[in-house]
């Protein structure tokens, strides 16, 4: 075959030889070493070298006694993701989204555990430096460490740390074979290297570094002229310094960042309500989605009471508003207010009218209960009213998981017959409120928190 037809190929190994690594210990000098062993093929410019993050951990002291591991995990840690019993998924202080914050009881003496590398891509860089000084070759180097992942059984290795290695690919804007455009592939070569790495590094076989050749596409040379052929496949410039850190996807774009219990809380923190709207239209499958949710809120005798009416064209909303306006304006005029206050009052509705989406949320009480004294019937009553008012917060709180703003006004309340009437809704349907629904024009002013225990009476 001629070099055009040769197919692309890579070669891995693991470097034997390498002894238990110390406090203090000359990382880059055993690398070297055990490289440079006679019936190993050595190291030439643009390999790739595959480390294990805990020899790097080690050699760098970040040992600390078993006894401090939850007190390792917490300084390690900036947020608890998510938590069932005692383990804990956290983001560490790194930017990574791991078990334990990475602090690992495996591969470490009897009585301590190993913290993450201090700055895992300032680790690679001085591992690449020491090895062109020592050896004179240039090489990436992607320091590794463990993860599981969501939806995903078994765990893998990451790149934590890199330098001299594009650990991105960013194919957007090219084409495939068949000539569609490629609009969202950016390889993770970092972590396939991380990965192609560990196949034969192994957990316990005490092999903590590997070798990737035949891949110089994917290092960062200094020059064209560096090792041979190197000016033809590989990428010359200096190391951008991004290291791995790419690979961390910024919070804003990440749609899985957030832990079950984590979800629910940041949700109901989001639940605010907005009085001013984009003109962007709502997509009204993301609103059904808030509705499905609203349906499961809790409701006595296993009824249930909420129907949720969805004004989605601009002509019955304005219908609407047009009618309750008359009909609070005659209520108004007929309590003896000046047409000054009228209008001041009618202006409060414009966060219904300026909205670009309604839902009328409804009471049913369908299934309740008769009695013969009107204590007990204003109780029953109380109860599917309670019930509303759950179905509508469920409703808030998913409205604000999807992004969209909310304003829940109790106008509606006030003139439902007319409502009923413009909507065209049977008699048994008692309109409690409207939501205005809509993209926020800006993001709600802060507000004081609320402790619970003001709140709160312990018996």
């Amino acid at each position: 075959m001629s070099g055009a037809d040769t197919p692309p190929a890579y070669r891995v190994w693991a470097l034997p030889g390498i002894p238990e690594v110390r406090p203090g210990d000359d990382l880059v000098k055993l690398i070297a070493d055990a490289a440079t062993a006679p019936d190993l093929p050595g190291l030439a410019h643009g390999d790739v070298l595959v480390v294990t993050s805990k020899i790097v951990s080690k050699a760098e002291g970040r040992v600390v006694e078993a006894a401090g591991r939850e007190a390792a995990i917490d300084a390690e840690t900036v947020r608890v993701v998510a938590r069932r019993g005692p383990a804990r998924i956290v983001e560490s202080r790194h930017g990574f989204v791991m078990a334990a914050a990475g602090v690992d009881a495996s591969n470490t003496p009897a009585g301590t555990v190993l913290l993450l590398p201090e700055d895992p891509d300032a680790s690679a860089r001085r591992i690449r430096e020491g090895l062109r000084g020592l050896l004179g070759v240039t090489v990436g180097v992607v320091v590794t460490d463990t993860f599981g992942r969501p939806w995903r059984v078994g765990q893998t290795d990451v790149a934590i740390g890199a330098a001299g290695v594009r650990v991105l690919e960013d194919l957007r804007g090219g084409t495939d074979t068949h000539g569609n455009p490629l609009g969202v592939t950016v390889t993770a070569v970092g972590d396939e290297l991380a990965g192609a790495g560990e196949l034969v590094k192994g957990k316990a076989d005490g092999l903590p570094v590997a070798v990737v050749r035949g891949l110089p596409q994917h290092v960062v040379w200094d020059s064209p002229q560096e090792g041979p052929g190197a000016g033809e496949s590989g990428e010359s410039g200096e190391d951008t310094g991004a290291g791995a850190r790419a690979l961390i996807r910024p919070a804003a774009d990440d749609m899985f960042r957030l832990g079950a219990s984590e979800a629910v809380r940041e949700a109901v923190t989001l639940r605010r309500t907005v009085r001013e709207f984009t003109g962007e239209p709502v997509d009204g499958e993301a609103v059904r989605r808030a509705v499905a949710a609203a349906v499961t809120a809790p409701a006595p005798h296993h009824t249930t009471p909420w129907r949720f009416v969805l004004l989605e064209s601009a002509a019955s909303r304005t219908r609407l508003l047009d009618a309750m306006r008359e009909a609070w304006t005659a209520d108004l005029r007929a309590d003896g207010r000046s047409e000054e206050s009228v209008a001041k009052r009618i202006r409060r509705g414009d966060v219904l009218r300026n909205a670009p989406y309604l839902v009328v949320p409804c009471l049913v009480t369908e299934g309740a209960h008769d009695y013969p004294d009107a204590r007990r019937s204003a109780a029953e009553r109380e109860m599917f009213v309670v019930a509303a008012g759950a179905g509508v917060q469920n409703l808030l709180v998913a409205l604000a998981g999807e992004g969209l703003g909310s304003a829940w006004v109790s106008s509606t309340m006030f003139c439902r017959d007319v409502v009923r009437e413009v909507l065209d809704l049977p008699g048994g349907w008692d309109p409690m409120g409207a939501v205005a629904v809509g993209r926020p024009a800006a993001q709600p002013k802060a507000r004081p928190p609320r402790r619970a225990e003001d709140f709160t009476v312990v018996r």
